[in-house]
């Protein structure tokens, strides 16, 4: 999935499977969120000013099959699940206005074709067919505290294209390889669901179908290097630069007629790693990442409490039979303390427009990431 010309060298068939249990931990609490309703002094936001693990426990499988089609061309695909993630709100939190619940779900398919074209130089090229459903639910302000709250639900799915193509060089010990996955455009077609709105917002409310989005997932260059030390130690290097600037905004299509702002910015995360063979049956390995978030310090929301983090892995790999191997890791994600800031407006250009300043602090956040696989050669 990250170089399609990775595949090259098969001279087998190839099965990889594998499972990933994120348990994150963390705290969003509110710093002094005001809410203006129309001819109103601001007032607090109100409500539960603590909100504990709102990001959700997950298990993310993948699998991937290669296999020689001739002495230098490959053939292989892959099914991934690379940017699901799921966060959850009371319906009484201090950012029940920003979100309640937000889920994204995304489900990779890449078929892959690799050729050898020289002795030190493999090529490849896959298509990426990916498939996003997405929730986005939040509670809406009536125009007077003492009513209660009204709420907004969207749902939507969608399949969408992108297209992978990668390098790898081989130098004596050394393999290098260079690639690139293209951003992917999703349009999400789904409803709308705005009921509990009061007095005259009570026109707002409404169910209907054939509601659009679009949104892009970020493109990623991908270098990496792998060097093989001495028989036994291999040492690994690799940087991705992610181009999370495409998501700059959820543009929601009739009647809502709506772009919500994500300003995100490209980063680059830098890895570094080994693995030792301590014989035949058992190799172990270890690594560090530096991954910075793409959310900005002025644009921070509750549906995606992000930060810079460091991921901390171990890992072994364990040859059961010359044709059976299982791999087991543990990572465990450093989050940096970091601040939340968002202002918005419900009913933006009415004269119920309500504006709301977020100010929040997420606080002691970390992840233990347990992972699984196996390796079958056939």
């Amino acid at each position: 999935w990250w170089n399609p010309a990775s595949i090259a060298n098969v001279k087998t068939k190839e099965l990889t499977f594998g499972a990933a249990y994120i348990n994150p931990k963390g705290s969003v609490n509110d710093n002094g969120s005001v809410i203006v309703r129309p001819g109103q002094a601001p007032a607090s936001m109100g409500g539960d000013s603590t909100a504990d693990g709102p990001i959700k426990n997950g298990v993310l499988p993948n699998v991937s099959f290669a296999m020689p089609l001739t002495d230098r061309i490959a053939f292989g695909v892959s099914v991934t699940s690379p940017f699901s993630f799921e966060t959850n709100y009371a319906t009484d939190s201090w950012a029940r206005y920003n979100a309640t619940k937000t889920r994204l779900t995304t489900v990779d398919i890449q078929p892959t074709v690799a050729f050898k074209v020289t002795d030190w130089l493999d090529l490849g090229v896959g298509l990426n067919e990916e498939y996003t459903k997405a929730t986005l639910a939040n509670q809406m302000p009536n125009l007077s505290a003492a009513l209660p709250d009204g709420s907004l639900l969207l749902e939507g799915d969608g399949w969408d294209t992108g297209f992978s193509v990668g390098a790898q060089a081989h130098t004596g010990n050394l393999v290098v390889g260079l690639s690139y996955k293209s951003a992917v455009k999703h349009q999400l077609d789904g409803t709308v669901n705005i009921t509990g709105l009061l007095g005259p917002l009570a026109a707002v409310n409404m169910s209907q179908g054939g509601v659009s989005a679009t949104f892009s997932t970020p493109s990623q260059l991908i270098l990496g290097a792998s060097l093989q030390a001495t028989p036994n130690l291999a040492l690994h290097a690799q940087a991705i630069q992610f181009g999370w600037s495409k998501f700059d905004y959820i543009t929601l299509g009739a009647p809502l007629s709506e772009a919500m702002p994500e300003d995100y910015r490209d980063t680059t995360s830098v890895a570094v790693g080994f693995d030792y063979t301590i014989n035949p049956q058992w190799t172990i390995r270890a690594g560090v990442q530096s991954d910075p978030t793409p959310t900005r310090d002025d644009h921070r929301d509750a549906r995606v409490p992000d930060s810079n983090r460091i991921d901390y892995a171990m890992g072994a790999t364990w040859q059961v039979t010359p044709t059976f191997a299982l791999d087991a890791a543990y990572t465990y994600v450093a989050f940096d303390k970091t601040k939340l800031n968002y202002t918005t407006a419900a009913y933006y250009g009415t004269a119920a427009q309500t504006n709301m300043v977020f100010n929040g602090m997420m606080d002691n956040a970390k992840a233990n990431v347990l992972m699984i696989g196996g390796r079958l050669t056939f």
